[in-house]
């Protein structure tokens, strides 16, 4: 019974423009009936909870799996989400995956690294647990953001701060290893067309940065520039769409070398990075 009801669902989740229906059908299914998606078959028809209509409603209106079961899943770990946090997306995995390469690569026994807009603290805690003896701290300026990121990075080695990522740290200038950003990007001229899960649940202030979306981005070269170590490292990520212009904030005259944009999985440019330069 529960697969046939999974079917019915995924139709109405496609019906409903979801861009992933019969994963989410299969998700909150699971969710539901407090099983992995692989058990699905295993629950009994006795045992069907009529809560899953519920559920698929909610969907349905396209508000987000990751608020419906208060959860998200960010390469191998499982975050607390909801109302007025940003839900980190597949995509960003890959940039935090090139970060880490790129940490391991300059072979520092404790290196520094710095989550600039942490939001959940997904990248900030992949990198804590993903690079041994690093060290850790992110910033975040929305309270509402914080509460959830204090959850996520409890027992973890990220030291959590509020405040302006454009003014962060000024007790770590010229440590840096790593500087890491997913910050707001999108241009204000593109609202409409957002997707309803993003525009309408996701705090705008993780999602907007000025009439070409990067407002933010421009400052945040200036906090890099501050906060790296000649040699370090910076990785942010920007919009499909902006894959040649971000590069080009990360000028030679501004002290930068090597300035690169990167795909995702998907082949679209999805990062930019730079060295700042040696003096």
């Amino acid at each position: 019974m529960l697969l046939a009801e999974v079917a019915q669902a995924t139709q109405r989740l496609a019906d409903a423009g979801v861009p992933s229906p019969r994963n989410d059908a299969e998700e909150l299914a699971a969710f539901v009936h407090g099983v992995k998606r692989g058990e699905l078959h295993s629950v009994k028809d006795a045992d069907f909870d009529a809560r899953y209509w519920e559920v698929i409603a909610r969907r349905e209106a396209r508000e987000p799996l990751q608020h419906i079961t208060g959860r998200a899943f960010f390469r191998y770990t499982e975050l607390q989400v909801g109302p007025g946090v940003f839900v980190p997306r597949p995509e960003t995995e890959s940039v935090v995956g090139w970060a880490i390469d790129a940490v391991r690569a300059m072979d520092v026994v404790e290196p520094l690294i710095v989550d600039l807009c942490t939001g959940s603290g997904a990248i900030a805690l992949a990198l804590a647990q993903e690079v041994p003896r690093s060290r850790v701290h992110a910033v975040e300026l929305s309270e509402d953001a914080l509460q959830w990121a204090r959850k996520n990075v409890e027992g973890s080695r990220v030291e959590l701060r509020q405040g302006d990522a454009r003014y962060a740290f000024p007790d770590l200038d010229g440590q840096v290893d790593l500087v890491i950003s997913n910050p707001p990007y999108i241009p204000l001229t593109e609202w409409e067309y957002v997707q309803p899960e993003a525009r309408d649940y996701d705090p705008q202030l993780a999602l907007f940065s000025g009439e070409d979306g990067l407002d933010l981005i421009r400052g945040l070269e200036r906090t890099a520039h501050r906060l790296l170590r000649p040699g370090g490292i910076v990785v942010v990520e920007h919009a499909d769409t902006q894959g040649g212009q971000v590069p080009w904030i990360f000028t030679e005259e501004r002290g930068w070398a090597d300035a690169a944009d990167h795909p995702d999985l998907n082949k679209r440019p999805r990062f930019a990075t730079a060295r700042r330069a040696m003096p």
